[in-house]
């Protein structure tokens, strides 16, 4: 059943995507305001989709700790596809920090860029960090909530890495404080993974932290992080 459920999930996805991707052609031609609620409508049809179709309950604490307007940070893990998503209808104004390559993938690309998203060209070293923060100061003018992945790259559930310095460098820039989420959502929608599994997926949302010189910033972050996995509902 769940390898029925998969197909029939990736097959709609995909399908889905197509229609909005060449659906959007007016909105980047005439109608850039309507990138944002465009963007949001196919994350939650996608997602609609996700929990339907492959019987996933997505559970969320902590929402009293994300504003309900204005700016933000928020230091998300990152786990697979869907938390490149559930943001768009957690916040009011999402704006995620995404590597500079994405930009350029057909019919999706640009619409990554009408809605006010920060591709940052990772390889670009110092260059990149200067882009980074230029990119948070406009975000933040726009009352945007800015969602990053501070790990760099999709991991396992349960498996750690270090923390790249980017996050600390906004939040003292910015002189905001750092919201930690917790997910599980890898062990629904694996890195890469064509099969989807059912079940409880959490978003633990905990309360914020810093802003504090970088090494200090990132160990709050890592122990929000690990105390709101505490919260998950262990998997049969």
């Amino acid at each position: 059943m769940s390898v029925l459920r998969s197909v029939l999930f990736n097959v709609l996805a995909f399908l889905l995507t197509l229609l909005m991707g060449v659906g959007a052609f007016p909105i980047r031609w005439f109608a850039h305001g309507l990138a944002l609620p465009y963007a949001k409508l196919w994350s939650r049809l996608v997602l609609a989709l996700f929990r339907s179709i492959c019987g996933v309950k997505v559970e969320i604490t902590g929402l009293e700790h994300l504003p309900a307007k204005g700016p933000a940070l928020i230091a998300s893990q990152h786990q697979s596809a869907f938390d490149t998503l559930v943001w768009m209808l957690l916040l009011p104004r999402p704006c995620y920090v995404m590597k500079g390559e994405l930009r350029r993938i057909p019919l999706l690309g640009p619409m990554l860029v009408l809605t006010g998203m920060m591709p940052i060209e990772r390889a670009a070293g110092a260059k990149a960090m200067r882009m980074l923060l230029q990119e948070t100061d406009k975000a933040l003018k726009a009352d945007r909530q800015i969602i990053i992945f501070p790990e760099g790259t999709r991991t396992a559930p349960g498996e750690h890495v270090a923390l790249k310095p980017g996050i600390a460098a906004m939040a003292n820039h910015a002189k905001l404080p750092v919201i930690p989420v917790a997910t599980n959502s890898g062990l629904f929608w694996g890195r890469n993974a064509f099969f989807k599994r059912s079940g409880v997926l959490h978003i633990a949302i905990g309360p914020a932290v810093g802003p504090a010189k970088r090494a200090a910033l990132l160990a709050d972050i890592e122990a929000g992080w690990r105390e709101q996995e505490k919260t998950f509902q262990p998997i049969a």
